[in-house]
């Protein structure tokens, strides 16, 4: 399958994109100085899904209504939203954001892994194979050897944003079988109140009655996570796939990571030894094998210039 060529509007959106989703990092662990991990999940799914449903609306799209299909955006909204979103968090609560977007970037991996383990026309290629490898290779070089060795709160805050990671790709096969009828608005509005459900019980329970009472760098991360970092990004992301396809939304996944490692090292001060860039180079060499485009422009003969 040919991939699309990118034109350089979509370009542009997609390293908006990217831009976006690395400043999710960022955004999330700014509110973790003043609120818990289940508030801050809670008021980014469902002020999201507020606004999303808000498009459906003006857009004259149909409401699904059949209890098979909120069932799934239930199980949806556990698996891509909550579940993950709430790793991560709890994850960057002990390690750096720029190392959270690193192993964020494993999603990819998993991905490609569980699609072959659940659907025939997913099934490894060799080059697949060689991809996941190295790209897992280069998790490792960026977590450490030693964190697999111990468990202490950094080792574990990284096996949580792993965890996250493995959550987003059970996502993708299940939204796949389950979701793939429905309009990519609808199911992306549905899903998030799937994860409302969840999430703002969890927080009442968690973390008591919200605060109205944050300090506006708060607020503003908050804001900045719901409405941009999650209802925008996902009206982008659907634009994206439809001018650049599926495959070159892979490239997020390289983009991601730098912009949340400068920003982290911007506002918050963050270094990241040698091992854990490092790790990122091996990772982005193994993305780049899974997209394939650099072994066919390899490939592609050169023809002299008359």
């Amino acid at each position: 399958m040919t991939q699309k060529s990118l034109s350089p509007r979509a370009w542009a959106e997609l390293a908006l994109l990217a831009l976006i989703w690395g400043g999710i990092f960022l955004s999330v662990r700014v509110a973790l100085d003043e609120i818990g991990v289940a508030t801050v999940v809670a008021h980014r799914v469902f002020w999201a899904a507020l606004i999303l449903w808000g498009v459906v609306l003006v857009r004259g799209l149909e409401i699904p209504k059949g209890w098979r299909t909120w069932g799934a955006f239930l199980m949806m909204g556990v698996l891509n939203n909550a579940l993950p979103y709430a790793l991560m968090a709890w994850g960057q609560l002990h390690i750096e954001s720029g190392l959270t977007s690193i192993l964020n970037a494993a999603t990819a991996l998993f991905g490609v892994a569980v699609a072959a383990a659940v659907f025939r026309d997913e099934r490894l290629t060799a080059r697949r194979v060689a991809g996941v490898a190295i790209g897992f290779a280069g998790v490792v070089l960026a977590i450490g050897p030693e964190a697999l060795l111990r468990f202490d709160l950094r080792s574990l805050g990284q096996i949580a944003v792993l965890g996250g990671a493995f959550s987003y790709a059970l996502a993708g096969a299940w939204g796949r079988k389950t979701l793939s009828h429905l309009p990519p608005l609808t199911a992306a509005a549905g899903m998030l109140t799937g994860a409302a459900l969840f999430a703002v019980p969890a927080a009442f329970w968690l973390d008591g009655v919200p605060q109205a009472s944050l300090a506006p760098k708060t607020f503003a991360a908050l804001a900045y996570a719901a409405v941009i970092g999650t209802a925008f990004a996902y009206l982008l992301y659907f634009r994206v796939l439809a001018m650049a396809g599926s495959g070159n939304l892979l490239l997020t996944t390289l983009l991601i990571p730098p912009v949340a490692i400068l920003l982290g090292a911007w506002v918050l001060d963050e270094t990241l030894p040698p091992r854990a860039l490092a790790g990122f180079l091996v990772l982005a060499a193994g993305l780049a094998i899974l997209d394939g485009r650099v072994l066919r422009m390899a490939r592609r003969p050169q023809h002299p210039r008359p």
